[in-house]
């Protein structure tokens, strides 16, 4: 096989993203089940919020007017709580004793916070003057009846549902998740709780697979693991086949050597292949493609290349499935390097870091010693993936760098 050149990871993105057509099937799932869902559609308010007038504080409603000299006095006439408010209007030079969240009644501009207040038996006064529209929270000021709160593709999280919530909507029109089929491979890997050969490793790529989709609001399949050999790869390609799978990922044997068979084996149920190679450190063996409907993304046996390539184009494809109009945007943070980094080769590099902060309060990344790509104990210690732009000079401790932070679901 001639050698191929290998494709920027900007331009690896944008080929995978723009082979991928968001998902249109719409499922309506109640509110309480929608967390990390994506919503199909504009989100319309069915009432206004706060649907009147409410008080901020707890005081005294009345008009500023009333009580604009210091010896000024209003007679206290009822009282406004929540759930439960003054009924009629409030007539000049009177006052209601009202509470936090409470309606304003008709008749009155400002609240007197209760501890500006002085209480003379029915009798109220100010420690000064008041001003008009002060802790007032008027009608609409969250938002108004009819209007698109939450736009289609926006992933729902507690702060937008609680916002669908306010709105009154306890369903939801959420996109279809995203299936996405993963299928270890190699004779070398046995299931987590059994007994490895002499010759073989636990599997634990699949694992932090699966998280990161779930995280990002796609549906893990688990197809378990496939041996060296085309009759087992098959039956793992028509197992996705048959779930569906938007995505099939296949784990390792995405090289050349003699037992990497998963671009042979996919070439011979008809996948339509993209590229396979791509400019970055760690994951430069990457296949993507396309088998009919479902898409292809061949990843690196190593854990940490499958993580980052995981990070760097799947979890933006399941974004893009999803409807998510932001998918695939650049997630980099300036920072400071925290130690000397020599000058880069071709390849973009993304290097597993630890972040602190310095005495001026700049995060600071410093590189692990170790970076090979088989060792997940050095992942899982590290916060951020400093950037390493192809051919970037030698730095120093001290110097810019670009940084992509991790969390539980991804950057």
């Amino acid at each position: 096989m001639a050698p191929t050149a290998l494709l920027p990871v900007p331009d690896a993105l944008a080929r995978i993203l723009g082979a991928a057509t968001p998902i249109d099937e719409v499922e309506t799932v109640p509110l309480a089940r929608a967390f990390g869902r994506t919503l199909a559609r504009d989100l319309i308010a069915t009432r206004t919020q706060p649907p009147f007038d409410v008080s901020a504080m707890d005081g005294y409603a009345l008009r500023a007017a009333d009580l604009a000299t210091p010896e000024a006095r209003v007679t206290l006439a009822g009282e406004s709580a929540a759930g439960r408010g003054y009924a009629g209007t409030v007539a000049a030079g009177a006052c209601v004793r009202i509470f936090t969240g409470a309606p304003v009644p008709p008749g009155v501009d400002t609240v007197l916070l209760q501890e500006d207040a002085i209480v003379e038996g029915a009798r109220i006064g100010a420690t000064e003057a008041p001003r008009a529209g002060r802790h007032i929270r008027g009608a609409g000021l969250d938002f108004r009846a009819g209007e698109a709160c939450l736009g289609a593709g926006v992933r729902l999280g507690p702060a937008e549902l609680a916002l669908a919530a306010a709105m009154n909507h306890a369903q939801l029109p959420c996109v279809r998740k995203p299936r996405v089929a993963i299928l270890a491979t190699g004779d070398e890997l046995v299931t987590p709780g059994e007994t490895p050969g002499p010759d073989q490793i636990v599997c634990s790529n699949s694992f932090a697979v699966a998280a990161y989709v779930d995280g990002a609001g796609g549906e893990p399949i688990d197809l378990g693991i496939a041996g060296d050999s085309f009759a087992a790869l098959e039956r793992g390609i028509s197992r996705a086949r048959e779930a569906k799978a938007d995505v099939l990922v296949t784990l390792g044997g995405a090289s050349v050597g003699d037992h990497d068979l998963v671009q042979s084996a996919l070439t011979r149920e008809g996948m339509e292949l993209g590229f396979w190679r791509i400019a970055m450190r760690p994951g430069k063996p990457l296949i993507h493609g396309a088998l009919g409907p479902m898409q292809i993304m061949g990843l690196p046996g190593n854990p940490v290349s499958s993580i980052v390539c995981t990070l760097t184009f799947l979890i933006p494809l399941v974004r893009k499935l999803s409807g998510d109009p932001n998918a695939g945007a650049d997630a980099t943070q300036p920072a400071i390097l925290g130690a000397d980094i020599k000058a880069n080769d071709q390849r973009q590099d993304f290097i597993r870091a630890v972040l602190t902060r310095d005495e001026r309060g700049r995060t600071v990344a410093t590189p692990h010693a170790l970076q090979d790509s088989s060792l997940l104990s050095v992942f899982s210690r590290s916060q951020a993936l400093l950037l390493r732009r192809p051919h970037a000079p030698a730095a120093q401790a001290g110097d810019d760098c670009e940084i992509l932070r991790l969390s539980r679901g991804g950057f």
